[in-house]
């Protein structure tokens, strides 16, 4: 990672930072055999220039993992191409457009990811909505707010298709769940597609869901997504570390390859520790919006499935 000749207090707010990366205990990822995935939703990302100090300290957390899911990403990319020169010249990024209405809120999707460790395989798309003919046109009767965003990548001979959604807020718990119920339906259909680019999926991103016991989680997960085990037990990913809005899933194709290890990266710990980072000092409202309202949530794969594979061989 090239942070350069950063200034004293900006070189004191990421030894600070790397004790808390740390303590979050993600594993190095080994070529063609493991790969670091995680999911961040980054407060309005691109909205209002990040200062100096906030956009090193992205990317030593962005630098963690080998293929990072962003959402709040938005119309304005000059952060993101800030992060991607400090991170180096392996670093890549796919993004989708914006939806300029209140609905989109002007957000992109993009996927961050250090080519030496994963391939970006060709396939980057927004998932569309379902739609009935009436009449001579072909129109949706739901809509997403913001379009779901899907990219195909390979590590080492692993080759999967991930898509990583934010799921609409405001007060309507039905419109939420009805929102992620569509979704559900739509990946379930994709991967059953005998023509799909590839059936192994990861699904991950800010769904809004307050609780594992709440309908829109049931909703998510009706035809099989499952969280991985090493998920299971991890804190919030709000700086509370008590609500589970952010979400990463999977179909059990290879159980075990999702069950190396995960967790939450708390960049935050609490308010009192935020002079660390930001010497000045700020409260945490205004430190949400230089690094964010939401902690990564990560996972580690095995990507190492030729055994999987010859076992299938064997079973026929």
């Amino acid at each position: 990672m090239e942070h350069g000749d950063v200034s004293p207090d900006i070189a004191r707010g990421l030894i600070a930072l790397q004790k808390r990366i740390q303590a979050a205990k993600i594993p190095s990822s080994k070529l063609d055999e493991t790969l670091n995935i995680a999911t961040w939703n980054i407060r309005e990302f691109g909205k209002t220039p990040r200062s100096e100090a906030a956009i090193h300290y992205i990317a030593e957390i962005l630098g963690q993992f080998d293929l990072i899911g962003i959402v709040e990403l938005r119309d304005n990319l000059a952060d993101l191409g800030r992060v991607l020169k400090i991170l180096g010249p392996y670093w890549r990024a796919v993004f989708s457009d914006v939806i300029p209405d209140l609905g989109g809120n002007r957000e992109r999707v993009a996927y961050v990811y250090d080519q030496r460790a994963a391939t970006f395989n060709g396939l980057a798309a927004e998932a569309n909505e379902p739609r009935k003919k009436i009449g001579q046109e072909y129109l949706s009767e739901k809509s997403f707010w913001r379009s779901p965003y899907l990219a195909s990548f390979k590590s080492g001979i692993f080759d999967f298709v991930v898509l990583t959604t934010h799921i609409r807020w405001g007060d309507s718990m039905e419109g939420r769940e009805g929102e992620i119920a569509m979704l559900a339906a739509w990946i379930e259909g994709k991967r059953l597609d005998k023509f799909a680019e590839d059936h192994d999926f990861m699904i991950m991103g800010d769904f809004n869901i307050p609780s594992r016991e709440d309908p829109t989680f049931k909703a998510i997960t009706k035809y099989g997504l499952k969280i991985p085990d090493k998920l299971l037990d991890a804190p919030g990913t709000d700086l509370a570390k008590s609500k589970r809005y952010d979400q990463i899933l999977h179909y059990p194709n290879y159980p075990e390859n999702f069950s190396n290890a995960g967790g939450v990266l708390d960049f935050f710990i609490d308010e009192a520790h935020i002079q660390e980072l930001f010497p000045d000092g700020m409260k945490k409202e205004e430190f949400t919006y230089q690094l964010s309202d939401h902690l990564p949530l990560w996972i580690q794969i095995k990507t190492d499935i030729s055994g999987f594979l010859l076992e299938q061989i064997i079973h026929g």
